[in-house]
């Protein structure tokens, strides 16, 4: 039998406003992640991505008090924190290997594989519509790749094996996030995260300099600030009507990327991430349909209605 969905969250002006603010603090710290790179591997930024922003979150305990992190849910938070890793992990790479257009391009079928996964995790019925949908967004990830004429290129794949770790933990934060507070998630998140992220970083180890320090410092801030919003969003909001807001990124991350390092987004990467939007737009909104229709109609959600 399917998961019985939770009531639908709807979207309010706080609610897009806590996503905005993630989108933005996200984007930012893609671009210091680049800059970092200059003198740093990308498993040692992440290092320090999570350091700092361990460091950035001592106000948050020092405001709410330890008695925030009793929990429960230990092992789902570990759980949670071995995934983002690796999507931290494979995220940084494939940020300082791809043209950044492109790999924020390919971040956005972080919503096909959270429906993927609600039908192997939680036992979601998704029907052809969906299904459909789904299809088409990866369709937008051949439109990029091209990969008849510019063959297979590794760090897209890696991208896309970001976006699907990504996707596990958007889940296990929304689970979380029904009985944890905002702040917990996050503090718990890089209190696990920075001993674990150590280990991938000590064979490429080098100090950086003046200027690097400061690129690391700021990734571990944005990361951290991003993380707060979102835990916020997810908490008031469904994930399937957020996930549209992510979109806002691309051209923020691409007039960056052009004025810092003269990068320029080719057709090839529009045309697909238009593509990809478009279907995840789609599912978005059967996501709402359903969970508006599953209140009033219990069948819905178990695979009984038409």
């Amino acid at each position: 039998m399917a998961a019985v969905r939770p009531p639908s969250q709807p979207l309010t002006g706080r609610g897009v406003a806590l996503m905005l603010g993630s989108v933005a603090s996200f984007g930012l710290m893609a671009i210091t992640i680049r800059l970092a790179s200059a003198q740093m591997h990308p498993f040692e930024i992440a290092f320090f991505r999570n350091l700092f922003g361990l460091m950035f979150t001592v106000p948050l305990i020092v405001h709410a008090g330890l008695g925030m992190l009793r929990t429960r849910r230990l092992r789902l938070y570990f759980l949670r924190c071995l995934v983002g890793l690796g999507a931290m992990l494979t995220g940084f790479w494939a940020l300082v290997h791809l043209p950044l257009a492109q790999a924020i391009a390919l971040s956005y079928t972080t919503p096909l594989f959270v429906t993927i996964l609600a039908v192997l995790v939680l036992g979601e019925v998704v029907r052809a519509r969906r299904w459909s949908a789904i299809a088409i967004g990866f369709v937008g990830v051949l439109v990029i790749l091209r990969p008849g004429v510019s063959g297979l290129n590794l760090a897209a794949l890696v991208a896309i094996a970001s976006s699907a770790l990504a996707a596990s933990a958007a889940i296990s934060i929304k689970f979380l996030s029904r009985t944890e507070p905002p702040d917990a998630i996050v503090i718990w998140m890089v209190l696990i995260m920075t001993p674990l992220s150590l280990f991938p970083a000590l064979p490429v180890w080098t100090w950086p300099d003046g200027e690097g320090w400061l690129w690391v410092v700021l990734t571990g801030g944005l990361g951290t600030l991003g993380h707060v919003f979102l835990t916020r969003a997810y908490r008031i909001a469904d994930v399937s009507a957020l996930q549209p807001l992510n979109f806002v990124q691309l051209p923020l991350v691409a007039m960056l990327a052009w004025l810092l390092f003269a990068e320029r987004v080719d057709v090839w990467t529009l045309a697909g991430a238009g593509i990809i939007v478009a279907s995840t737009a789609y599912i978005a909104r059967r996501e709402a349909l359903l969970n508006r229709r599953q209140v009033s109609d219990p069948q819905v959600g178990s695979g009984q209605a038409p």
